[in-house]
Order: C-alpha cells, then sequence, then structure tokens
C-alpha cells in the first residue's frame, strides 16, 4: 500500500512561466507531493509543472488568487501543506526547519518570514519586512477567506520562526515599475469593488489623506527612508496605489461633478500637511539630532502647523 505524502506543496499559478521553474526546483527535494492549480494559464506554466511531476489542475481565471486558494488546498493529501506563490522559493535551511517541525505534536500551523526584493533590492523596512505569513500548516488547520490580501482562518497552535534571512521564504516581489503599476491598477480595481460593496461613499479628503498616509506609515513610521532611494520610490508608489483605490471607487460610483467644498479642501490638506509635518519632525530629530539650532526651528514650525490646523 502507497504511504501517505508527509508534505505537500500547493501553489497557484496563472501565466508564471518565467518564475515557476526557480520556484519547484527549491521545493524538489522537500515536497512528496506537489500541487499546482493552473488557472487557464496562456503560457507553459502548467507543461513546466508537469516536467517536475506535479499534479497539475485547472481552475477559472480569477482577478486574484484568494478565492482558489480553499480549491487548490483540497487536492494536497499531505499531512503538512506548504502554500506558496509563484515568484516565492525556499532556501535549504528553512527546509530543515520545516522538517523538523512536521515531528512536532505541538503545532498546527507556521508563520514564516517572508523576504521580499522589490526592484532588485531586499527592503528591510517600508512594512516590508519581517512581512509574516502563515503558509505551512497541518492539512485542515488553515483556511483562506475570499477577500484580496486577507488572513487565513486557523485552528490549533501557532508557532512563529525566527526573523532570520535564513529562515524566510525569498520573495521575487516587484521586478520593474511597470509590473507595480500593472498590479495596482488590477488591485484597485478589486479593492474598490469590496468598498462599494460595503457601502463606502468616497470623500474629498480620500483623494488627499490616504495616499498621504499611506507614504507617511511606510516611509517614517516604517522607517522606509533606511531602504535608501528604493524605499522612498517604493513608499512614493504604494501611496499612489492606495489614492488609485479610491479614485478608481469614485469612478465606479458615477464619476459625479461635485463641487470641491472649500472647508472640505482645506481641511483635509491642513490635516495632510500636519500629519506630515509630525512625521518629518519626528525623522529630523532622529536623523540630524546633533543640531540643536534646526531641530529647534523645525518644533516652532510643527508648533504653527498645530495652531492652523483647524482654521
Amino acid at each position: 500500500m502507497k504511504s501517505k505524502p508527509n508534505i505537500s506543496v500547493v501553489i497557484n499559478v496563472r501565466n508564471e512561466a518565467d518564475h515557476l521553474n526557480k520556484c519547484l526546483k527549491s521545493v524538489k527535494d522537500f515536497a512528496d507531493e506537489i500541487i499546482v492549480v493552473d488557472m487557464k494559464s496562456t503560457d507553459k506554466s502548467a507543461s513546466i509543472a508537469k516536467s517536475f511531476g506535479a499534479k497539475v489542475f485547472t481552475y477559472r481565471p480569477m482577478k486574484f488568487v484568494e478565492p482558489a486558494r480553499n480549491y487548490a488546498l483540497s487536492k494536497a493529501t499531505g499531512n503538512w501543506i506548504l502554500l506558496l506563490d509563484p515568484d516565492e522559493y525556499l532556501s535549504k535551511t528553512l527546509k530543515k526547519e520545516l522538517t523538523k517541525i512536521t515531528r512536532r505534536t505541538d503545532v498546527d500551523f507556521v508563520k514564516i518570514p517572508r523576504q521580499n526584493f522589490i526592484f532588485g533590492k531586499w527592503l528591510r523596512h517600508a512594512n516590508c519586512w519581517p512581512d509574516y505569513l502563515i503558509r505551512f500548516f497541518k492539512r485542515g488547520a488553515v483556511t483562506w477567506q475570499k477577500e484580496i490580501h486577507s488572513q487565513p482562518v486557523t485552528k490549533g497552535n501557532g508557532l512563529t520562526l525566527l526573523d532570520s534571512e535564513k529562515l524566510a521564504i525569498k520573495h521575487n516581489n516587484y521586478q520593474n515599475i511597470n509590473q507595480f503599476i500593472l498590479r495596482a491598477m488590477r488591485y484597485s480595481s478589486i479593492q474598490a469593488d469590496e468598498l462599494d460593496a460595503k457601502d463606502y461613499k468616497v470623500k474629498t479628503s480620500d483623494f488627499i489623506l490616504k495616499p498621504i498616509q499611506e507614504f507617511n506609515s511606510r516611509f517614517f513610521f516604517a522607517e522606509g527612508f533606511k531602504d535608501g532611494l528604493h524605499g522612498l520610490i517604493f513608499c512614493l508608489l504604494q501611496g499612489f496605489a492606495i489614492g488609485l483605490v479610491y479614485i478608481k471607487l469614485w469612478e465606479k460610483q458615477g464619476s459625479q461633478d461635485k463641487q470641491i467644498l472649500r472647508e472640505s479642501f482645506v481641511s483635509a490638506s491642513q490635516e495632510a500637511n500636519f500629519e506630515y509635518d509630525h512625521w518629518f519632525s519626528k525623522f529630523f530629530r532622529q536623523e540630524y539630532s546633533p543640531n540643536i539650532f534646526k531641530i529647534f526651528l523645525i518644533k516652532i514650525r510643527h508648533w504653527l502647523n498645530y495652531l492652523t490646523k483647524n482654521f
């Protein structure tokens, strides 16, 4: 009688031939079973998967992968499942650690750090690291929700791996600006649909505050500035992507030609200016702490901004 696979690797793909080869090479000596669910690719994704001995299933094309996750998981027969995207791959150290975990009885799912390479550089800040994801789990312990970028529902006991480069899933995220823009266009439409389904009404302030808040949270609060020019460009693009969600929502809700109320515009602009100034002041004090005179001037400016914020 054939023994049941211990580890199943599950991958959803659609036109991922450029990435899939590296992904499958990294798990070939680790997986007892490889499940690839192809969402009607027009490239060689399915044939590449078959060349690695994967069991290939088909699923209808989706705008994003989450609705197809549970279908893919249902095809796995292993006691443990590793879920990967086709632009991800494993290190030898991580494979050894996950193999050890399969022998434990007190763990049902594992949070693994992910090392994101964006425009050719590993970003260690801007909310890109350690980017923990639940990707390794006992069969039946994890199910996916249908919303884009949603967190899975878990059962049982979890384990979080050390935030070490050696224990991280490697992720070739955005390789160039065009790829970022194309994904932003697709994801923003989906997120706008989700907001519209919740009956969210777009406001003038959303176009001003949301992108700036996204930039501030990544560049200042999450210290994206420490990733250099890559970090700055990525944070600016993330702000653009968030703004695009609300522009798409405005379009979806009829592209109404409303007058911009002066009070609303001024209030949102002052709020955005105050928030940016707050984070810039903290950044300046951190990076230029020896210059007491400049810090004093920055504090005066921030104080004046606070006084005029609600004018």
